[in-house]
């Protein structure tokens, strides 16, 4: 707390200065700059791939500004979280009262988990302001309104949940698509599969200077990843004529990780019905008219999607949930709560041989993830800031493998353990 009061008063006004974009061959480059005062700069960058200047002239160029301006919005979590400045004032554009208590309340919850893993009490009088640009008058909103064509993209990060979400729109005989953001080797292995031809592309580059604070002691921690996926897709429905923006978010992204002062702290807040429900307004009203924005999965519980991901063998060489993974080129590490989670779930409805390809291990027989068992079924201190299910569906993912388990009369380590506490 000493170093947050410290940083808050050394650094007290953070700004969103400017944002600028440009065609370069074939590729928009937007770029977005950032100050903490007194002396802390940032340029932070998106690049979305395959776009033509036809497609930027069809928006429009007031609208172009508004899509672009926000996507630096929407940077800002990122890099105000190093001093957590008492005031974030926006001089990129203009902000009406309810969009800065939207962007406010964003802030509060998305950042839940930040504030609770770095002792931060956000209900402090004074906490945060957001202020918009004083010296600018509000023009007149600047929302696409362009019909769109009755198509559907698919943000997808290379899981299960995307490719079910893709396969069932297929089936239904919808056009769709994917987007992709910084795709690594899970997600164009899965598109291959997909035999997606032409998928929607861009690129995000955070400033390296921001790593660097981060290794000097500044402060750290999660933000609302699929907040900032929300406003580029809703971008790239524009540029490239989607009406329909099909996420994969699915029920139990709705249930927190821990009460932290007086509040539920959830990791996946961005992915939860409440969020789905405020973008879906605000984009109505101040970013694209015509879009549709939703969650074709919200309905089911990740069991049941991992049930329906069963029937897509085509995808088991290539899909990978695993973060870890993500970060050492591994498609599954093997230790994390995500890894244990989505073999827990599979475990039910594939055979064993199949889950060793697919992670290259027997992961109930990992010993030490005794302690993340016991946090996913609600017996360990908090439920894992991962994207996983509710204790309720870990622990009926745990149920059904061990009576499957039980039927081999081969019980793996884990599934004994969770035998003996259930």
């Amino acid at each position: 707390m000493k170093q947050l009061a410290s940083l808050r008063k050394k650094y007290p006004r953070f700004i969103y200065q400017k944002y600028s974009y440009r065609l370069k061959g074939k590729e928009l480059r937007t770029s977005f700059r950032f100050k903490i005062e007194p002396d802390i700069k940032f340029k932070a960058r998106i690049n979305i791939k395959n776009v033509s200047a036809a497609k930027l002239k069809k928006i429009g160029d007031r609208q172009l500004n508004n899509f672009v301006f926000h996507l630096g919005l929407m940077e800002i979590p990122t890099y105000w979280k190093t001093t957590c400045s008492p005031e974030i004032m926006i001089r990129a554009g203009v902000l009406d009262k309810e969009q800065i208590a939207w962007w406010k309340e964003l802030i509060i919850k998305g950042m839940g988990q930040f504030f609770y893993e770095n002792k931060i009490d956000f209900r402090e009088k004074g906490f945060l302001s957001i202020n918009s640009n004083p010296s600018l008058t509000a023009p007149s909103l600047d929302i696409f309104s362009g019909e769109l064509k009755d198509r559907y993209l698919v943000p997808l990060g290379g899981g299960k949940d995307s490719i079910v979400t893709l396969e069932k729109l297929k089936k239904k005989g919808k056009q769709a698509n994917c987007f992709l953001l910084n795709p690594g080797k899970a997600a164009k292995k899965v598109v291959k599969a997909a035999r997606i031809k032409e998928p929607v592309v861009a690129e995000r580059k955070i400033d390296p200077f921001l790593l660097q604070l981060n290794r000097q002691g500044y402060l750290n921690g999660h933000t609302p990843f699929t907040a900032v996926l929300s406003f580029l897709s809703v971008f790239c429905s524009a540029l490239f004529n989607y009406k329909h923006i099909a996420f994969s978010n699915e029920k139990s992204a709705n249930e927190g990780n821990v009460r932290y002062l007086g509040r539920t702290i959830n990791h996946q807040y961005s992915k939860s019905s409440d969020f789905e429900r405020r973008f879906r307004e605000y984009c109505r009203k101040y970013l694209s008219k015509e879009t549709n924005y939703f969650s074709y999965l919200r309905k089911y519980t990740e069991l049941e999607i991992a049930k329906m991901f069963a029937k897509y063998p085509q995808y088991f060489s290539a899909f990978s949930s695993c973060n870890q993974g993500l970060k050492t080129g591994e498609r599954w590490c093997g230790n994390c709560p995500k890894c244990l989670f989505v073999y827990a779930t599979l475990y039910p409805y594939l055979e064993r041989k199949q889950l060793k390809r697919i992670f290259g291990q027997d992961i109930f027989e990992n010993k030490k993830l005794v302690p993340v068992m016991k946090a996913l079924i609600g017996k360990g201190r908090e439920k894992p800031f991962e994207c996983v299910g509710t204790y309720q569906e870990s622990r009926q993912a745990f149920g059904l493998s061990l009576a499957k388990a039980k039927k081999t009369g081969s019980l793996p380590y884990l599934l004994q353990k969770f035998n003996a506490i259930k």
